[in-house]
């Protein structure tokens, strides 16, 4: 335990450093910013947008597949033009498929080669957690849906980042306990420092940086609410996560599950057809 202390100090003073100045993002994390730069304007216009996005074809052929799905194409007019694409959509679905394409190009890199099974099985638990978030706001009607699957889909980008950087230290490259423990006790922060670097409101930075939190509210209200009731519903099984819960802890996460257990059956083919587009 001494020296995975002593491994862990090692990257996280690199990262630290990086986070407080110009962060070494991967570079399939380049479309991504480039739409968000186009976003941050407040006057932009939707040929703007749709100029930004138009260099990365993966980008394009998301926002097609989610345009024309039944979760935002209920009357089943297809639509190809990118410009109608990014007014059916909205700009918020603009930057989480943007980021999801980041995402998913971050598991293609040889750097995530050795802990390929951990970076893999996390991106389809932020799928899942992604469209099931969508599900539950729609449900209550507190938080904008696209916003709670911006949510979920952006919530174990720590996770990733840590994986992509941690290839760089040949001490990680044969323990997976200090892989996991690095991943389990350090994720949350640095996945709040990227979002907020990226731009994402504070509203979902904060949600991201207490997502392991235990809720305490009838019915969820807020960002962190629908987050935390996501995550539960997904389920467990990540190799990070089951080094973080206890028996009674667990105990209270089943009984949330059991919640809205109805609402996830009901909404499966909603969630699996949103997965489906975003990780096409």
């Amino acid at each position: 335990m001494a020296s995975n202390r002593s491994i862990h100090f090692h990257i996280l003073e690199d990262i630290a450093r990086d986070l407080s100045g110009d962060i070494n993002f991967p570079t399939c994390l380049d479309a991504a910013l480039l739409v968000r730069n186009a976003l941050k304007d407040p006057f932009a216009s939707t040929d703007q947008v749709v100029q930004a996005i138009s260099i990365e074809p993966l980008i394009c052929s998301k926002l097609l597949r989610l345009a024309n799905s039944v979760s935002y194409n209920p009357a089943g007019e297809q639509i190809s033009n990118l410009n109608n694409v990014v007014r059916r959509l909205g700009f918020d679905i603009v930057r989480t498929t943007s980021l999801a394409v980041a995402m998913d190009q971050m598991l293609k890199s040889k750097n995530l080669a050795a802990y390929d099974h951990i970076a893999r099985q996390t991106w389809e638990h932020s799928l899942r957690v992604a469209a099931i978030a969508r599900v539950l706001a729609g449900h209550l009607g507190r938080v904008p849906p696209d916003n709670a699957m911006l949510t979920g889909l952006v919530h174990n980008i720590g996770i990733f980042y840590l994986l992509f950087r941690a290839a760089e230290y040949p001490e990680y490259r044969n323990d997976e306990p200090a892989m996991i423990e690095l991943l389990a006790g350090w994720h949350e922060g640095i996945g709040e420092s990227l979002l907020h670097i990226l731009g994402l409101p504070a509203s979902i930075t904060d949600a991201v940086r207490d997502q392991s939190h235990l809720s305490s509210v009838e019915s969820p209200c807020t960002i962190s609410d629908i987050l935390y009731f996501a995550i539960v519903l997904a389920g467990n099984g990540l190799p990070w996560q089951n080094s973080t819960h206890d028996a009674e802890e667990e105990a209270r996460r089943e009984a949330d599950r059991a919640r809205y257990a109805d609402l996830l059956q009901t909404a499966e083919e909603d969630i699996v057809e949103l997965r489906a587009a975003l990780s096409a």
